[in-house]
């Protein structure tokens, strides 16, 4: 019984004995080059030339390439609007122009500084408030509207108009982007990297090379992290190191130091969202309406559908009776932001907990109250956008969490803590997430599993997943154990390739193993049914020789009901007859059965017109609440989270122990999001936070000094393979109730009036915020 087991992690022993391969542990083939791209040094303007003759002529240097050498030179997800390499018109400071190739990356570094550009310079735009004046937008929403939002604002007892801002974060991944190409026979190429989305790179790389899909392969063995910066932003990278292979026909190998990875690559998106709230002497809402911006930097990438999902998930928790939400990207120069864990939800979410926040200040009423009588629950669970939510645990979630956190009682010992002015200050919040799952794009949702069982039992599978620490491979591993009732040992999930799995989606939107373990299971199941008719034929004693062997599958003559697969074996439960594991599968072989299955699988009943703004986008929601309590030094702004309680809702977990990982990492790098990860930039548009001295995510002594993690037993979910339910995202947006919280702890100082601090809440950004108040 694999299900629910706390397996390991099929790559946790030889990550920690150092035995993992990741693209730059691999072995440097004979002639092998190295690729360094030279980004440009100005923001805004037209790139005139590129001066490179002197970094040719310096040691070790053996070519140099620019867009003139791609058969086709721009790329984008959604719209093919971006350069691999620039042309004329610059997007963002340090957008990649030049390759510079050599064997040593101490020689190419060198030679990088003999480069120079000649730009015709622009003032460039950097901020949302500048995008907005010049009507610089990459994407306007249909709005989103729920009943009539004017009229229940112009009849609401109390309103509150408003701005919330958030600021952009920086993926982090230990592994930085890189990739190595490899030319092959008949003019084809193959590509290690370290993509999200295998199929994204292999169509990138092809179309810059003028080649087909056929003649390019892409392979991913692991990623060292990902959290959405390899979804889109990964492909252009293989396809400079794939042009160094073809003209060049030597491999060629590009990785990133960390400080290019930072400046080259887009963030999460910023968002400066307006707002007017309208709701009741309860506080209850009445009506909501907001308008959302996002910066989508220099180019489109995937900016309008993480905009949708902010727009999805405006409403957090919450009811909303009216609402009239619309939204709009805007196109600055700074780097092209890109998909990141949450994918627009944690800015919608966000930005509904920070109305709570303001409501209960304005009420003089504890926030969570609020969010009680806002909560889905009873016959308010239609969403804003017409999905109607099932078997909805957040009515038992934030009672049992308010419950088991002893919530009221720490409230009246934080305001008699606060009450004694001893130069700190604490706050205490809890919010929550109610994250749809699914690609908003309905095309996304659909993967492939190809599952071959071998003459000794053992198992190997492929699908479109990529593993990049979240554990996909491993739950896949389980799933297919389960299903033929072997140990989790004998399944081996293999390295993605675009030659096995092809037209794949990105392992993204909390779906790699909803969408891959239910492709895998369904293989595994045709499996069972050509074993289960075989046994069927040997219970009846059918004769299986060299001369005869089983008759063709009949279906309508097999109920696979009637047998399982447990414990190594396939047993028949009506009769008790069995045989072994490694039996039937001989048995299989010997009568020329395959034991092979590739399946297909789509997810049902998507549907979203997004004219009207109405449908079902979303398979289900997973949904978790956290309470957080911090204390803030009022002298110096500088703060500490005491405690963190997280109560989630996954269903029945597949693997539980790497659930809670998952539960655990996602809160941390969320409260990186809120509180310590500001991005800095010149006002030319450099990027000066661009290392980890001058990026702080969060550390160690960052953690909550008290942490725990919990989940609700939930069956109900009949949408996912196994009930499960997906981890990934969701409790990213938990990290918010330490925001929150800082600002609950604010109000102590503020005198009634609302806390007006951004995100990220930074030492400086609370100081600044206690300093008004002094």
């Amino acid at each position: 019984m694999s299900i629910g087991q706390n397996i390991p992690h099929d790559s946790s022993r030889g990550h920690v004995s150092g035995q993992s391969v990741f693209i730059d542990d691999r072995a440097f083939q004979k002639g092998e080059l190295t690729v360094l791209p030279v980004g440009v040094p100005a923001a805004a303007g037209r790139l005139k030339k590129i001066n490179y003759e002197k970094a040719l002529q310096a040691p070790g240097i053996l070519a140099a390439y620019t867009a003139k050498d791609l058969h086709h030179n721009h790329w984008g997800t959604i719209v093919a609007e971006q350069p691999i390499l620039v042309e004329d018109q610059i997007g963002h400071y340090d957008e990649p122009a030049l390759l510079l190739v050599g064997t040593d990356m101490e020689e190419l570094l060198r030679a990088r500084s003999l480069v120079s550009f000649e730009v015709e310079k622009s003032t460039p735009v950097l901020s949302i408030d500048e995008a907005i004046k010049q009507n610089r937008y990459i994407y306007k929403a249909n709005p989103f509207i729920q009943g009539n939002a004017d009229k229940a604002l112009a009849s609401a007892p109390h309103k509150l108009q408003g701005v919330f801002e958030c600021g952009g974060q920086e993926h982090f991944y230990l592994e930085s982007n890189a990739c190595i190409a490899y030319p092959l026979e008949d003019g084809q190429i193959e590509v290690h990297s370290s993509s999200q989305h295998p199929s994204e790179t292999q169509h990138v790389v092809a179309e810059a090379l003028g080649l087909h899909l056929h003649e390019v392969v892409c392979v991913v063995k692991r990623m060292g992290g990902g959290f959405g910066g390899k979804e889109s932003q990964a492909a252009p990278f293989a396809a400079m190191a794939a042009l160094v292979a073809q003209k060049m026909r030597r491999p060629a190998r590009l990785v990133l130091s960390k400080d290019d990875d930072m400046v080259m690559t887009g963030k999460r998106h910023p968002f400066k969202n307006f707002y007017e709230i309208g709701f009741d002497n309860d506080g209850k809402i009445l009506a909501l309406k907001a308008h959302l911006y996002a910066d989508g930097g220099a180019y489109a990438d995937l900016s309008s559908s993480i905009l949708d999902r902010a727009l999805f998930h405006i409403d957090g928790a919450y009811y909303l009776p009216h609402a009239h939400i619309e939204g709009t990207v805007c196109r600055t120069n700074l780097q092209s932001n890109t998909a990141f864990r949450g994918f627009g939800g944690p800015q919608g979410t966000m930005t509904i907990e920070s109305i709570i926040e303001e409501v209960a200040t304005y009420l003089k009423m504890d926030p969570l109250v609020i969010r009680e009588r806002n909560c889905y629950q009873g016959e308010r669970n239609t969403t804003h956008y017409g999905q109607k939510i099932d078997h909805n645990p957040l009515p038992e979630l934030f009672a049992r969490l308010k419950k088991e956190s002893n919530y009221d009682v720490r409230r009246k010992e934080i305001d008699e803590f606060n009450a004694q002015a001893t130069g700190k200050i604490r706050g205490l919040s809890l919010t929550a997430t109610k994250f749809g799952i699914a690609f908003t794009a309905r095309f996304l949702n659909q993967g492939n599993a190809l599952v071959n069982v071998h003459k000794d039992g053992t198992v190997q599978v492929s699908t479109g997943a990529t593993e990049m620490g979240q554990g996909v491979n491993t739950k896949i591993q389980q799933v297919v154990a389960h299903a033929f009732g072997i140990p989790a040992t004998h399944v081996k999930v293999m390295a993605t390739s675009t030659e096995k799995n092809h037209n794949t989606s990105p392992t993204a939107a909390s779906s790699g193993s909803d969408i891959n373990a239910a492709a895998a299971l369904k293989a595994c199941v045709e499996i069972q049914k050509r074993l289960a008719w075989l046994f069927t034929h040997i219970m009846k004693g059918t004769r299986m020789d060299d001369i005869n062997e089983c008759p063709p599958l009949n279906e309508k003559e097999l109920n696979l009901n009637d047998f399982e697969f447990v414990n190594e074996e396939i047993r028949h439960k009506v009769s008790g007859q069995k045989k072994t594991w490694k039996e039937i599968t001989i048995s299989a072989y010997l009568n020329r059965m395959s034991l092979g299955e590739y399946a297909h699988f789509k997810t049902e009943g998507l549907g979203f017109d997004k004219k009207k703004s109405q449908g079902t986008p979303f398979n289900y929601f997973t949904n978790g609440v956290a309470v957080s309590e911090v204390q803030i030094d009022t002298w110096t702004g500088e703060y500490k989270v005491l405690r963190s309680d997280i109560l989630m809702d996954l269903g029945r977990p597949l693997n539980p122990g790497i659930d809670k990982g998952q539960v655990t990492g996602a809160f941390i790098q969320g409260m990186g999001w809120v509180t310590s990860e500001k991005l800095f930039y010149n006002k030319d548009g450099r990027l000066l936070s661009h290392s980890p001295t001058t990026y702080k995510i969060p550390n160690v002594q960052d953690t909550p000094r008290i942490f725990n993690v919990s989940f609700i037993e939930n069956n109900e979910n009949h949408q996912n393979v196994h009930r499960s339910k997906a981890v990934g995202e969701p409790p990213f947006l938990l990290g918010i109730s330490v925001w929150t919280a800082l600002k609950d702890a604010l109000r102590y100082k503020t005198k009634g009036k609302l806390p007006q601090i951004k995100s990220p809440a930074t030492p400086e950004e609370i100081l600044m915020e206690l300093t008004k108040h002094a």
